[in-house]
């Protein structure tokens, strides 16, 4: 068994405000190799809004060794306190107190990667969610929030040393040792809290806010990538300025700084002042960054940016809110990405993940809602649910109230809730004053779990020139609920009606496109003076995290990718066309028979292909197959290789039948970008996009000419995203003659770029991703090489991630030793990692999606996981949610 009790769940049921508050903490920490010594200083006092309030103050603490503590600066007699492996609880405490401790801790040892910890050349902190009780005895909870001082002392190797707040003092101490000094004015929880002292070089800027103030602005790096900061500086200080515009939010420090970080579980952290970031990032140069890495950095910049106010300056009560915060900034910074490039394109990428990863997380045995109502570890709940789809429920707010009203919500929140903790219910108790609007029915978007089913059928009345929709709509059971159990959602249905002389005019103002409320189970929308038989453009826009259902035709489908005015719902239609197709297909190949093309398929791609739209991102995206995983997303049970056979035999048919359109969009879009100069742009991205995708099609078509464009990129590129893109058409060629230049190939390209680590993550993912047979083998060769290191989140995602997660036909091989391979470095990471440990797990918990004999093979390795001795809560909840 895995322990004698299972571990604590925690309800939002049970909150409850803290006894005690902290008005002040001052910390000293003092840096040495193989220890760090703790002080604090804790202005204390007792929670005048809870009247019941014990007497004994119980702290968060774990790791620490306690050397000293005193009350006002008397040391504390022994049988007045008392340590546990998580707490230190003080008893007969008064009114108002200070309370002084000493710690050792050791972040040389700290592999967890969650407090203070040692990375190459620096150390530096992360303590969200609850990080900071690995640092000090502290109630570490986002409800107690406190003014900050920091004083950080650590040898003269390290000379840059850093925490939130401004500089206040610094200087010298015997022994080639230094110290500095930092106050944060502004009130926050210790999940803010950061730290980092290192050797580090630093790219200055600056920013002029709209009333005037100059802001330093500060990226510190490694000496070595002082080169790759530019795009980040630009991307922040394009958010700083969009904030002001859309939002009238002006950043209030005297500095801002950003600091790149090897080693961090996250993609970044927005720490008061002090974003701590993993370099994949924040660093970015043509010549070692692909396109949609660019596009990484600018999204993240901006997030951490806007988390300033969205997070910090307003924060989260508890945990069971942490959606406030990363819901409402995920939508933020999707709308600055935007607005900084192509907004349909925007749209398309977000929903592709979000139906791809977020439905299915909503469909399986760790669903849960946007607010949950209970977790046993914290880490397990940053997941899709809470960020992605609650940005989409956000959007539907201002869907619903208009982006005027929206705006004006979000002005009332953040003054009126400026330095507090709150919730959910603030945040929309805020939207509904503003609008008038009730929000009640709505809440059922934050309190259920799972992704609504909207099932509409039409119904064309000619003699009355009438068009009626009928919605029925209904949510799947879910761990906390039956479907009988689920409300009914309020869900915004964007509708257009398309025909062949243009969109039939909706309303009485003449708009072409109606947002329709639903709130009941069943539901009918009657359009009148409908003139002929139109196609309904449902959900534009996708408006509604919802899985919808029409009856259309595959004539239909392409009807719509030629007419509709709604740049989603074009390419939505050219998916759905494609998924149609595809899943007879693979119902064909269980069954053994021939596999034959549909020529509507080939056609709709054709007239994509002579398509002259300069938006050649979009097309790219208009082009691309449904993935494997959406595919298996929509099955009721995946079969693996019939989908992975189905979407390899589509994209061979569509290359050689299609192979002097592709040469076309190939040859012209070389012949564009020849004559540029490097830049991450929308055009470029675009053209680079599209060019690449008409490679991997005549790779896939065998065209004759295919491989030698492959080796003729993969010698000329000057930039990382043409680069992996031929690198994937070669790892990914069955042909004799590539797989012969596979190994040169792979040298060649670690010995180049060996000392970039983030190019050597590439090259690892490349070949973890690769789909031809004996993937397991390779990745396990991948990880005896000498870059990897299991103790390095990037490198873990990169190699195992990769492998486990987006190399399906490998993984679920039929001997079941990809599980098994799974479980075994899960086992290894949970005493390394939990949080990446817990991560990892995610391709296991799908294993009722799958046959019979991929079933018990995959639970079988989950049990394996639940049964080892003394495992982290954060593996144990999802293995045991799993089972």
């Amino acid at each position: 068994m895995f322990r004698d009790s299972q571990p604590r769940t925690i309800y939002l049921k049970d909150y409850r405000q803290p006894d005690f508050l902290i008005d002040h903490t001052e910390l000293y920490i003092n840096i040495h190799p193989g220890q760090t010594r703790v002080t604090s200083m804790l202005q204390i006092r007792r929670n005048p809004n809870v009247a019941d309030a014990s007497s004994t103050l119980v702290l968060h603490g774990q790791q620490l060794e306690l050397l000293n503590i005193r009350i006002d600066g008397v040391e504390l007699p022994k049988n007045r306190y008392r340590v546990t492996a998580d707490e230190l609880h003080i008893d007969d405490c008064d009114a108002a107190f200070t309370l002084e401790t000493e710690v050792l801790i050791h972040p040389e040892k700290n592999t967890s990667l969650e407090g203070l910890y040692r990375s190459r050349t620096m150390y530096c902190t992360q303590c969200e969610a609850e990080g900071f009780r690995k640092i000090t005895y502290y109630l570490d909870r986002p409800d107690v929030m406190s003014e900050f001082t920091t004083t950080i002392e650590a040898d003269n190797e390290f000379p840059v040393l850093l925490s939130n707040g401004n500089l206040v003092a610094q200087g010298q101490v015997e022994g080639g040792r230094h110290w500095a000094k930092w106050h944060d004015p502004f009130r926050k929880p210790s999940y803010l809290f950061a730290l980092v002292a290192g050797d580090l070089a630093v790219v200055d800027d600056s920013f002029t806010t709209c009333k005037g103030r100059e802001i330093k602005l500060r990226i510190f790096v490694e000496e070595k990538d002082l080169n790759k900061c530019d795009h980040a500086m630009r991307s922040l200080k394009n958010a700083m300025r969009w904030d002001e515009d859309v939002y009238g939010r002006e950043y209030d420090l005297d500095i801002f700084m950003i600091v790149a970080v090897d080693d961090f579980n996250m993609g970044a952290m927005e720490n008061k002042g002090l974003n701590i970031f993993n370099t994949s990032c924040v660093l970015a140069a043509p010549e070692t960054t692909t396109d949609f890495a660019f596009q990484r950095v600018e999204g993240v910049v901006a997030h951490e940016y806007f988390h300033n106010w969205s997070g910090n300056r307003v924060t989260c009560r508890d945990w069971f809110q942490l959606s406030l915060k990363e819901g409402f900034t995920v939508f933020r910074d999707s709308e600055f990405s935007a607005d900084m490039g192509s907004r349909t394109v925007k749209r398309v990428e977000e929903v592709s993940w979000l139906r791809t990863a977020q439905f299915a997380e909503d469909s399986g045995p760790t669903a849960h809602p946007v607010q949950p109502a209970s977790f046993m570890e914290i880490s397990n709940f940053y997941t899709l649910t809470i960020y992605e789809k609650g940005a989409e429920v956000v959007r539907m707010v201002r869907t619903l109230i208009g982006p005027e009203l929206f705006r004006a919500g979000s002005d009332l929140y953040f003054e009126r809730h400026d330095g507090q903790a709150v919730t959910i219910e603030d945040f929309v108790a805020a939207m509904s004053e503003v609008s008038g609007r009730d929000f009640n029915q709505f809440m059922n978007w934050y309190r259920q779990a799972g992704t609504p089913r909207l099932d509409v059928r039409g119904e064309y009345l000619a003699d009355k020139q009438q068009y009626q929709l009928h919605f029925h709509q209904h949510c799947p059971a879910t761990p906390e609920a039956t479907e009988a159990e689920k409300q009914p959602f309020l869900i915004p249905v964007a509708v257009g009606l398309v025909t062949d002389n243009g969109d039939l005019p909706l309303t009485t103002d003449g708009k072409t496109e109606q947002v329709i409320e639903l709130t009941d189970t069943d539901q009918t929308i009657v359009f009148n003076n409908v003139p002929v038989q139109p196609v309904p453009s449902l959900l534009r826009g996708f408006s509604a995290p919802v899985k919808l259902s029409f009856p259309y035709s595959l004539d239909d489908y392409s009807y719509l990718m030629s007419h509709d005015t709604d740049g989603f719902n074009r390419w939505d239609a050219g998916q759905r066309l494609a998924v149609a197709l595809m899943q007879q297909l693979v119902e064909d190949y269980r069954k053994g028979a021939p596999l034959v093309l549909d020529n509507r398929l080939v056609n709709a791609f054709a007239a994509v292909l002579a398509d002259a739209n300069p938006d050649k991102a979009m097309l790219a995206l208009i082009l691309t197959l449904p993935t494997e995983a959406y595919l298996s997303e929509l099955a009721d049970t995946v079969d693996v290789d019939g989908i992975h056979y189905v979407r390899q035999f589509v994209r061979a048919e569509l290359g050689q039948q299609l192979a002097q359109e592709f040469m076309v969009v190939y040859r012209t879009a070389s012949e564009a970008l020849s004559a540029m100069e490097y830049q991450p742009s929308a055009e470029q991205i675009g053209l680079r996009s599209l060019k690449n995708l008409a490679l991997a099609y005549l790779v896939a078509g065998r065209h004759t000419d295919s491989l030698s464009f492959t080796e003729h990129l993969l010698a000329d590129s000057a930039n990382m995203t043409d680069t992996i893109a031929a690198l994937n058409c070669l790892l990914n060629d069955s042909r004799d003659e590539a797989k012969a230049l596979v190994p040169d190939v792979l040298e060649s390209f670690y010995q180049k770029w060996q000392h970039e680590s983030l190019v050597v993550n590439q090259w690892f993912q490349s070949q973890a991703m690769c789909s031809l047979p004996g993937g397991l083998e390779r990745v396990q060769q991948l990880m005896e090489h000498e870059t990897f290191d299991i103790k390095n989140p990037n490198k873990v995602r990169a190699v195992i991630g990769a492998f486990c997660s987006a190399n399906a036909v490998n993984f679920h091989r039929q001997d079941g030793l990809g599980y098994q391979f799974l479980a075994d470095n899960v086992i290894t990471l949970d005493r390394l990692n939990p949080q990446v440990a817990s991560r990892l797990l995610a391709p296991l918990c799908k294993w009722r999606r799958y046959s019979n004999e991929r079933q018990q093979l995959m639970k079988a390795q989950l049990e394996r996981v639940v049964a080892v001795p003394d495992l982290s809560k954060d593996v144990y909840e999802i293995a045991r949610k799993s089972l």
